[in-house]
């Protein structure tokens, strides 16, 4: 699993990105683009073109939001309250309200604004990027970003250029461009270790892991999560420590490796529950299916879907309890018991139908009818 716009507490930040990722970040730099292939980058997702290059003609200014005359109850709104909002617009992105983040983020920043906090202004530019991208305003989320990395030029925060590194190698690995992802977190590594930043050596390792297993390099990316997890474990990073755990449990899986696959996964299960780490919990359960089913234990490969389907319900999350009845259909679907099967692909669709997912709900169509067809 990819990790990216992700920093310390308090620490914010960014710096100017030139073609090879290396810009001197003077104020003269105009130098925005991630790769030195624009046409190739609009090619293959439309999205980052509009994210790490110059700003568009006709793009959206947020600033032209911040700077409208503020009411007088803004003006006496404190840093608490704009906190307070920031941390809601977290809470709203976390749990899929992308729209509502916006609307929280905004707040905050016409706050943050008119008390001349430029770091936290930096941070909220960033989650405004995040959430622009999930409700595809690309224009938005370029000029986010675009005011995200000028803050972080002007405060000049070389361990937020850890981080901000990091999600510029996520962007690219989105993109497929692997190996200018590897060499923008490497960066980042270097950086890290200069300044002797625990914590972004940790995730850095982590994510080059990510870019050698994208590269079908498995050796190597167990190696990079290994090294990864002995400095996550240094800095308590049980969020972190779960997912370079499940990363590495990806990895075991597609060398085929069962048995440390079930052992990483295992691990990563216990971490992320310990910790009420939901996402990590719930991939990792995913993966022992798949690693128990591979090796035939079909008794434990159900007993964990049975937990899985209860964590759903219990987080009330129907997308949850979606991919849940979905992966009990392939599992009876496997074993030959088609009527089984076809309840929980059945269940699965309603729900599809519910979320209004309709690419799902054909997707699951389709398996059905395949299905039926070889009976």
């Amino acid at each position: 699993m990819k990790e990216w716009l992700v920093f310390p507490k308090q620490k914010l930040g960014l710096i100017c990105v030139g073609k090879s990722l290396r810009c001197s970040g003077q104020k003269s730099c105009s130098n925005w683009r991630a790769i030195s292939h624009p046409q190739i980058l609009l090619q293959s997702f439309l999205l980052f073109t509009f994210l790490l290059s110059p700003i568009a003609a006709g793009a959206v200014d947020i600033t032209q939001q911040l700077h409208r005359p503020l009411n007088s109850s803004v003006g006496g709104q404190s840093r608490d309250e704009a906190d307070s909002l920031l941390r809601i617009a977290q809470q709203q992105y976390a749990s899929g309200y992308a729209e509502k983040t916006i609307a929280s983020s905004l707040r905050a920043l016409e706050i943050y604004h008119s008390i001349g906090d430029l770091k936290a202004q930096g941070l909220t530019y960033n989650l405004l990027a995040k959430a622009y991208v999930q409700v595809g305003s690309l224009k938005e989320a370029e000029d986010s970003l675009r005011r995200g990395l000028a803050i972080a030029r002007d405060t000049k925060d070389f361990q937020s250029q850890i981080f901000v590194l990091n999600n510029i190698g996520t962007f690219l690995l989105q993109l497929g461009e692997f190996p200018a992802a590897g060499k923008t977190v490497e960066d980042a590594l270097a950086i890290a270790h200069n300044v002797k930043n625990i914590e972004g050596e940790g995730l850095s390792l982590s994510n080059l892991g990510l870019v050698a297993a994208r590269l079908g390099d498995y050796n190597k990316a167990i190696k990079l999560y290994e090294n990864a997890l002995i400095f996550r474990r240094q800095t308590g990073d049980a969020i972190g420590e779960a997912n370079t755990l499940n990363n590495l449990g990806d990895a075991y899986l597609a060398s085929g490796n069962y048995q440390d696959t079930i052992a990483t996964y295992g691990e990563a299960m216990r971490t992320a529950k310990t910790n009420r780490d939901r996402t990590n919990e719930l991939r990792a359960i995913d993966g022992l299916v798949t690693a128990h089913t591979a090796v035939g234990r079909y008794e434990r490969a159900f007993d964990l879907l049975e937990q899985r389907l209860a964590l759903a319900k219990e987080l009330q999350n129907l997308r949850e309890e979606l991919k849940s009845f979905e992966s009990y259909a392939q599992l009876y679907k496997q074993q030959g018991n088609y009527v089984t099967a076809r309840n929980f692909y059945e269940r699965a669709i309603i729900l599809a139908r519910t979320l209004e997912d309709s690419k799902q709900e054909v997707q699951l169509l389709d398996q059905l009818t395949k299905m039926l067809q070889q009976k």
